[in-house]
This record gives C-alpha cells, sequence and structure tokens, in this order.
C-alpha cells in the first residue's frame, strides 16, 4: 500500500513540475504599468528599483507615472530622473499624470516623459533651486547654550545653524545653487526644447507655481487630462491599444505598515525642519 502511496505522490510532484514549467513558457501578454511617485522626494531607492524591474519586463511595453510631489532633495530627483531615461532607451514610452501637485522635483521627475498630462487646476512649475537657514543663536544663548565649531576650512560648518550666515557664504550658497538651477533648466530643454525655449523658459522659471492649465500653454504639458487619459495615450505611443494596465504595489517596511501615512508625514515635517540642510528642487 505504501508503495502505492510513494507512486502517487511521485508522479503528482512530476505532474506539478511539468505544469509550473508549462505555465512559465505561457506568453504574459503585453501590460502598462503604472507607479506612483508621491510625497517629498527624498529617497530614490524604491522608484528607481521599480522602474528597473519594468525596464527589464519584456510584457511592460509603456510606463505611467503618477507623480504628487512638490519637490524635494537634488540628487534624488536626479536619480529617478536618470532612470526614466533608461526605461526610456529600450524603446518603450513613458507618460506622466500629474495629479494634486507636480512642482520643482516634482516636475524635474516628469521633464523626460514622452507625454505629460495635468489637470486645469494641478499644481505645478515652482522651477528653482532653495538652500534653507535657520539660525538660532540668540535663542540658545538666552538658555545659557553655546556651540563651538572645531573645522579645517571656513566654509566647513556653512549653514551652521547656531551663527549667522557670512557675506562670503551667502555668495558662495548662491553659486552653488546656480549650479544647480542651470542642470534644472538644461534637464528639462533636453527633452522639452522644441516646446519651450530656452527664453520662454527662464521667463517663467524664477520659482512661480502655475496652473496645469498655464503650464499647457507655455509648453511644460502636452495635454490635460487625468490617470485614464495617460494610460490610453501610454497605449496609444506605444501601439499596444489592446494592452493591459496594472499598478506597481508600494513597497512598505513593517513600520510603514503600522503607522501608515504617518511615516510620509514626518518625511515632510523633517524636509522643512531646520535640519534639512540639502539643496532642494
Amino acid at each position: 500500500m505504501r508503495k502505492w502511496i510513494f507512486i502517487g505522490l511521485f508522479l503528482l510532484i512530476i505532474a506539478f513540475v511539468m505544469f509550473s514549467a508549462l505555465i512559465s513558457r505561457v506568453p504574459v501578454g503585453e501590460r502598462v504599468a503604472i507607479i506612483n511617485i508621491k510625497g517629498v522626494i527624498v529617497n530614490p531607492i524604491p522608484t528607481v528599483r521599480k522602474i528597473e524591474r519594468l525596464r527589464k519586463d519584456k510584457s511592460v511595453k509603456a510606463l505611467v507615472i503618477r507623480v504628487d510631489s512638490p519637490g524635494g532633495s537634488v540628487g534624488a530627483s536626479q536619480e529617478i530622473y536618470r532612470a526614466i531615461e533608461r526605461f526610456k532607451a529600450e524603446g518603450k514610452p513613458v507618460v506622466v499624470s500629474m495629479g494634486n501637485v507636480a512642482a520643482s522635483g516634482g516636475y524635474y521627475v516628469s521633464a523626460p516623459a514622452d507625454y505629460i498630462l495635468a489637470n486645469p487646476g494641478t499644481i505645478t512649475g515652482s522651477i528653482g533651486v532653495i538652500i534653507q537657514h535657520v539660525a538660532y543663536r540668540e535663542l540658545m544663548e538666552k538658555i545659557g547654550v553655546k556651540a563651538t565649531a572645531i573645522k579645517t576650512g571656513k566654509f566647513k560648518d556653512t549653514l551652521n545653524p547656531f551663527r549667522e550666515l557670512t557675506p562670503e557664504e551667502k555668495e558662495y550658497l548662491q553659486e552653488t545653487i546656480g549650479e544647480a538651477y542651470e542642470q534644472f533648466l538644461k534637464a528639462i530643454l533636453k527633452y522639452r526644447g522644441n516646446k519651450i525655449g530656452e527664453e520662454k523658459l527662464r521667463s517663467v522659471a524664477d520659482g512661480r507655481v502655475l496652473t496645469g492649465e498655464r503650464a499647457k500653454e507655455l509648453g511644460l504639458v502636452d495635454e490635460l487630462g487625468g490617470i485614464e487619459d495617460a494610460v490610453q495615450k501610454a497605449k496609444e505611443i506605444a501601439g499596444v491599444p489592446k494592452a493591459r494596465e496594472f499598478f506597481v504595489p508600494e513597497e512598505k517596511s513593517l513600520l510603514q505598515k503600522v503607522l501608515g501615512g504617518e511615516i510620509e508625514e514626518l518625511k515632510i515635517l523633517n524636509s522643512y525642519s531646520p535640519l534639512f540642510y540639502l539643496m532642494s528642487f
């Protein structure tokens, strides 16, 4: 009896292996992936890894990125920008759907897309660079706290909150953000130079925010519409009208799952705290 049980189990395992092999050869079909870039852009790694996986997935023919971000750090925005370029290098189109806000760094990561859609009331633009400095030396002195910096160079403790900036430091920081600003403009013109010339771009790239409707008039946005319009546009550009769309799930740590949206709120608070000394889009 045991002999027949073992034979039966063996045959069942063989059948399962053959079935799995058969399923793995069945084509998944043509698909359009949808990912979110939400909140302050500080850590680019999860988004970059998602885009990289989708780039390698042969069933994914196009990517729709839903951007709902007020901006973030310069380096993080540039990493996502580069990941989008790598995705496009595979011959796969990228379409951006702007949500409530896609400003500053949120616009930066949108710029390399093949097509950008925004709602009429989307807040976008805010093209510029900022470094924030909060000095609370007088407050610390009132409570008897003093700070001393031992440094190797005159600029090593620039943005130290325990003292005011010197005129030389202000000039140095202005030059630094000026370089990043030129990088921002160059990144936009690389993909939208034929839609908005440099002169027109510079005229509105002074930190002002724009509605989606105004951004379309200027050439910063291609069309007014929502996420479904963006999906249909991605299918059209990729030439896959019957492709299935799917949302790429968010990757959350155990702590994020427990605390939910509180983690994102902490990120936003941190990004505007006196300790946030990063240069930001």
